[in-house]
């Protein structure tokens, strides 16, 4: 399935395939799972970062004067912990001067609700552009309260970037924060009986962290 709603960014693209078939496979090791992640958020992360408005700075080349580009503010990277570090390391490669802040949520396995245990926020967050990242968007409890958490920080310019949606996430995260812009890999088919994404990938954090 790869249908999503509307604001909903489905990047079916043939690497982000690819890279999904080996974070898929249960015989991918630790090393391999993280490279892949890492590739992929790299493709989702520019996809994430088209709309970021630049302003011009002058530049000499080795022939001329002429006009380059710089962002025009912060970018902000939000991993929600702990798989969200999955992300961020394939990010920080293209943007290495990023401010990264932290979330962590933990899922109860008991009722499934998101659980918050530790946040650390710096202060430029109204004034930047903020980019969450969370690898599964299962039933989108823990995404709609690290959006929830950015929005009461003043955060106005928002994005989510998973790899895995589902359709419940996609609904909740659409009907809780119509405004967030959500970049996506893959929509699977939906939830199993645990509320984990089918066919999904199994635990994100767990496999990249080998644990």
């Amino acid at each position: 399935m790869n249908s999503a709603p509307s604001g909903v960014t489905v990047l079916n693209h043939p690497l982000v395939r690819v890279e999904l078939t080996v974070l898929r496979n249960v015989n991918t090791g630790t090393d391999l799972f993280r490279a892949s992640l890492n590739r992929i958020a790299e493709l989702l992360f520019m996809e994430a970062t088209r709309h970021l408005e630049t302003v011009p700075v002058p530049v000499t080349t080795p022939l001329v004067e002429t006009t380059g580009a710089a962002l025009a503010r912060t970018v902000v990277l939000v991993p929600i912990l702990r798989a969200g570090l999955g992300l961020l390391d394939g990010v920080l490669d293209l943007l290495p001067g990023a401010v990264v802040p932290h979330i962590g949520i933990a899922r109860n396995e008991a009722t499934s609700h998101p659980e918050p245990y530790y946040t650390k926020l710096p202060a430029c967050l109204p004034e930047a552009e903020v980019i969450v990242l969370d690898p599964m968007l299962a039933t989108g409890g823990s995404a709609c309260e690290a959006l929830r958490q950015m929005k009461a920080a003043g955060v106005t310019r928002l994005t989510l970037v998973t790899v895995l949606s589902c359709p419940e996430g996609l609904a909740a995260v659409t009907a809780a924060h119509p405004d967030v812009r959500l970049i996506t890999g893959v929509v699977d088919e939906g939830l199993n009986a645990f509320n984990y994404i089918v066919p999904g990938l199994g635990d994100a954090g767990d496999r990249y962290f080998g644990t």
